[in-house]
C-alpha cells in the first residue's frame, strides 16, 4: 500500500506556501456563509409556519387586517406543505444553476463569478425574510420567486469553490485536503444553527438580516482576496507539480478496466491535441469516465443528506415537542459527523489510492446508522450521539463526492491539460445531486404527512441503497485493482 508522498515528514510544508493556506480559507468560509444563509430557512421553519397560520389567540389581539394578511394557510399541515414546495423549488432552480454556473466559471473569472454570486443571494434572504416581515408583507408567489433566484445565484458558489481548490491542491493527497475543507458546508451549517437561535428570540427576521449581512461582507473581502491559481503569482500550477508526482499518470479515476494497461487514447476535442484543449462542452464532461456514474450516485445520497440539512431541526421540534432554539443547537451534532467523516474517509482513500471502496463500506454502514436513528428515544443525549454517527456515515461520503472526487474527475488524464474543465465536471456533479435532492424534498413532505416520520427514514434507506447501486461497476473494479496489487506486492516479496 502506497502511502501519499505529501504525508512524508516535511513534505506538507514543503510543498504548501501561504498562498494556499490563504486560498484554503477564503473558499472555506466564503461556501460556509452560503450554506449559513440557506441553514437559516431551516433553522426557523417553526417560526415561520406559526407566523403563516396564526392561532384563534393571535386573532383575539390582533387587527382584523393584519391577522388576515398573515393568514396564508388555515392549518400548520398545510404551511409544512408549502415550506416542502420552497425547499424543492430553491434545490430545482439550484440544480439548473449548477450546470450553468460550471459553464460560466470555466469561461469567465472565478473570483468575479463567486464574489457576485454571494452579494447578490445575500440582499435576496434580506428581502425574503426580512423585509417583508418589516413590511407584513405574505405572499407565496413573491416566496416563490424569490427562492428561485436565491438558488440560481446560490449555484455560482460551489463550482467556484471546488475549481479554485482544484487550481491550488494537487492531487497528492487530495481526498485528504478535500476532505477536511469539504466540511466548509458543515460549519456553515453550525454557523447558520448558531447565528439563528441566538437572534431567534426577537424574531425570524433578524436570523435572515444577521446572516445576509454577513454573507454580504464575505462576497467583498472575496472579490478583493482570492487568487484563483497559482498561475496568477507566478507559482508553478498543480499539473506541473502533479507531473513529478509517482504514478502521476495512473489517477483516481479512470475507465480503463485494467488499470496497469491504462493509455490516455481520449481526446474531447477531435483534430485537436489534448495540450490545445480549454473550455470543455457539458457534453464531452458527461462524456468523462465516472462522470455519469457518480453524478447519479450523488442524486441519491445528496437527496439523504440535504433532506437531514432541511428537515432535521424541524423533525426534533416536531417529532420530540423539543423547543425550536434547542433542536437547532442539536441539529449540530450531523455536521460534526459529517466533518470527522469526509476528512478521515478522504485520508483512507489516499492511502488506498481509491475511493469507491470507502464510499462503499461507509455506505453500508450507514444503512445501519439511518435504521438506529429512527428508533432513537426521547432523550438528548442519546439521540446527538446517533445523529453524530449517522452524519459521520452520510455526510462523509456526500463530502467526498462533491469535492474530492469531483476535482479527480474534473483533472483526470484524459483531460490533462484542460484547465477549463473542472467547474464544468463539478457542476455537473453537484447539479444531477440538487435535482435528486430537489425532488427527496417535497417527497420527504409528502410521506411525513401521509405516512409519519418512520416512512420517511424507509425512503432513506432506499436511497442510500440506490446510490451504492450506482458506483457499484466503480467499486468491483477498484477492489479488483486493490486485490491485484496487493498479490503482486506478496509475490514481490
Amino acid at each position: 500500500m502506497a502511502w501519499p508522498s505529501i504525508f512524508q515528514r516535511g513534505t506538507l510544508l514543503s510543498r504548501f506556501s501561504h498562498h494556499h493556506v490563504v486560498v484554503f480559507l477564503l473558499t472555506f468560509f466564503s461556501y460556509s456563509l452560503l450554506h449559513a444563509s440557506r441553514k437559516t430557512f431551516s433553522n426557523v421553519k417553526v417560526s415561520i409556519s406559526k407566523q403563516w397560520t396564526p392561532t384563534a389567540f393571535n386573532r383575539s389581539i390582533e387587527p382584523e387586517e393584519l391577522w388576515s394578511s398573515n393568514h396564508l394557510f388555515p392549518s400548520a399541515e398545510e404551511a409544512t406543505l408549502f415550506l416542502g414546495t420552497l425547499d424543492t423549488i430553491f434545490l430545482f432552480s439550484y440544480a439548473v444553476g449548477l450546470f450553468i454556473s460550471g459553464i460560466v466559471g470555466d469561461r469567465l473569472n472565478l473570483r468575479s463569478v463567486l464574489s457576485f454570486g454571494m452579494c447578490s443571494s445575500a440582499l435576496v434572504v434580506f428581502v425574503f425574510g426580512t423585509v417583508t416581515e418589516w413590511l407584513h408583507f405574505y405572499n407565496k408567489w413573491l416566496y416563490c420567486c424569490l427562492w428561485i433566484v436565491n438558488g440560481l445565484l446560490q449555484s455560482t458558489g460551489w463550482p467556484c469553490v471546488v475549481a479554485v481548490m482544484g487550481n491550488w491542491f494537487g492531487k497528492a493527497g487530495r481526498g485528504a485536503v478535500f476532505g477536511l475543507w469539504s466540511a466548509c458546508a458543515s460549519v456553515g451549517n453550525i454557523l447558520g444553527a448558531c447565528l439563528a437561535s441566538s437572534v431567534l428570540q426577537y424574531g425570524y427576521e433578524y436570523a435572515f438580516l444577521v446572516t445576509a449581512a454577513v454573507q454580504f461582507a464575505g462576497g467583498i473581502v472575496i472579490f478583493f482576496g482570492l487568487l484563483v491559481s497559482p498561475e496568477e503569482i507566478g507559482l508553478p500550477g498543480v499539473e506541473a507539480e502533479d507531473h513529478f508526482e509517482e504514478d502521476s499518470h495512473r489517477p483516481l479515476i479512470n475507465g480503463a478496466e485494467n488499470e496497469d494497461d491504462y493509455e490516455p487514447n481520449y481526446s474531447v476535442q477531435e483534430g485537436s491535441t489534448v495540450a490545445q484543449v480549454k473550455a470543455i462542452s457539458l457534453y464531452q464532461a458527461c462524456c468523462l469516465p465516472g462522470v455519469t456514474l457518480y453524478s447519479l450516485a450523488y442524486a441519491c445520497l445528496k437527496l439523504v443528506n440535504y433532506s437531514f440539512f432541511f428537515w432535521l431541526p424541524f423533525y426534533l421540534s416536531n417529532n420530540f415537542g423539543w423547543k425550536e432554539a434547542e433542536a437547532d443547537k442539536l441539529s449540530i451534532w450531523y455536521d460534526v459527523g459529517g466533518i470527522i467523516g469526509g476528512t478521515l474517509q478522504g485520508f483512507i482513500s489516499d492511502v488506498l489510492q481509491k475511493r469507491a471502496p470507502v464510499l462503499a463500506l461507509s455506505l453500508l454502514l450507514a444503512i445501519g446508522s439511518l435504521v438506529g436513528y429512527s428508533r432513537s428515544p426521547d432523550n438528548k443525549s442519546v439521540n446527538a450521539l446517533l445523529m453524530a454517527v449517522t452524519g459521520f456515515f452520510i455526510g462523509g461520503p456526500s463530502n467526498m463526492i462533491s469535492s474530492a472526487i469531483s476535482a479527480d474527475l474534473g483533472r483526470q488524464e484524459l483531460i490533462q491539460g484542460s484547465s477549463e474543465a473542472l467547474a464544468t465536471v463539478t457542476g455537473i456533479v453537484d447539479g444531477t445531486g440538487s435535482i435528486g435532492a430537489a425532488v427527496g424534498q417535497y417527497l420527504v413532505s409528502l410521506i411525513q404527512d401521509n405516512l409519519g416520520w418512520m416512512w420517511v427514514f424507509y425512503f432513506f434507506i432506499l436511497m442510500t441503497s440506490c446510490t451504492i447501486l450506482f458506483i457499484s461497476p466503480l467499486i468491483v473494479r477498484e477492489t479488483c485493482s486493490l486485490m491485484r496489487r496487493r498479490q503482486a506486492r506478496i509475490l514481490s516479496e
